[in-house]
């Protein structure tokens, strides 16, 4: 007889409840951190036109060569510096973990933070150890080392703004893990469009560095394409666990067009960053809410009822995340991304209906 499911299956994956994904359907969709703006119409035209002539019917360029050329340059990436891309920097996370998954290998990261460093870390098999942020949700370095030393972790996770809180951490506190850190230490920097800090410069000077990006915030969310850079020594061994063809042709192509009018790109982000300013205003303002300063695209708040609140703004149409029970230091708490001024306009009108 045919063993069930439950019988075959890794227990770590049975145990997780999967990444949830609502429809957004008819709402005001401020719950992904998306770029709220399209690209002009004779961009998307030229666009149009690139794709009408891609090669479909053969297999994209393995190593990306070309579009490598450009991110290099569009990026400031210094030079000496190797690059792998990804689908996405979620493939790179699980490239990077599955890399390093020795048996009872140790991932650090920081709580709360990006989900998705906890999530792979599960489903491949690699133990995590979570370190708590302050109350303030600064990086708390003193901390922060003394689980290093404890549990010698292979890998460390930093987001740079971090993810759910928005915030930068001190230089100085980074600067102590990445000295203390017996393996490597990847910055994500999904946000840099928004916060205009980066570590990309300190790679040479700092061999258990990397640092990872993705265009899905500056508005190519729907391309799928992240990228890791840092010393060949360790991204060689990586690059070995990257499936062939990963980034496909019209990612690659459409990607290297777009990054030819990266003003464009920096013109929507400052548009971002003028909203977010005028949203977290209006959000200091709104009797109920507290906002906490961010220097990514979206705004982390509190209020008294995040369950009441979150369900009163589904049904007023607007769509953001819901944070209230995913982790002690996040109770109430919600994240909206930041939209567009009429977005926005919305979504602050429904809020007030619903505290």
């Amino acid at each position: 007889m045919a063993k069930a499911p439950e019988d075959i299956i890794r227990e770590e994956v049975l145990a997780l409840a999967g990444y949830h994904v609502p429809d957004p359907a008819g709402m005001v969709k401020l719950d992904a951190m998306e770029n709220p703006y399209r690209l002009p119409e004779d961009v998307r035209g030229h666009i149009a036109r690139i794709v009408a002539q891609a090669e479909i019917n053969r297999y994209p360029d393995a190593s990306a060569s070309r579009l490598k050329e450009r991110l290099r340059a569009t990026l400031h990436i210094p030079e000496g510096v190797e690059l792998i891309l990804g689908n996405g920097s979620d493939e790179i996370i699980q490239m990077l973990i599955l890399a390093m998954a020795r048996p009872g290998a140790t991932i650090l990261g920081l709580e709360p933070s990006f989900v998705m460093f906890r999530l792979v870390a599960s489903f491949c098999g690699m133990r995590y150890v979570g370190v708590p942020l302050a109350a303030d949700f600064t990086l708390d370095a003193e901390r922060t080392v003394e689980t290093m030393q404890e549990h010698e972790p292979a890998l460390v996770f930093i987001a740079y703004p971090n993810n759910p809180t928005g915030n930068l951490f001190e230089d100085a506190a980074i600067e102590r893990v990445i000295a203390a850190a017996p393996g490597v230490v990847v910055i994500d920097e999904a946000y840099f469009a928004f916060a205009g800090r980066s570590y990309m410069d300190r790679l040479a000077g700092c061999p258990n560095l990397l640092v990872m990006r993705t265009l899905s915030k500056s508005g190519l969310a729907g391309l799928r394409l992240g990228l890791l850079a840092g010393s060949g020594e360790w991204l060689r061994h990586v690059d070995k666990i990257r499936l062939p063809y990963n980034v496909s042709v019209l990612t690659q192509l459409v990607a290297e067009e777009v990054l030819q009018h990266d003003a464009l790109l920096q013109e929507q982000a400052a548009a971002i960053k003028a909203e977010r300013a005028r949203l977290y205003r209006a959000l200091k303002e709104t009797p109920g809410t507290t906002p906490f300063p961010s220097d990514a695209n979206f705004i982390l708040f509190k209020t008294d009822a995040a369950e009441r609140t979150f369900n009163g703004l589904k049904q007023r149409g607007v769509l953001i995340k819901n944070l209230h029970g995913s982790h002690a230091a996040l109770e109430n708490c919600m994240r909206v991304t930041v939209g567009t001024g009429a977005e926005n306009d919305c979504f602050l009108a429904a809020l007030r209906q619903s505290l």
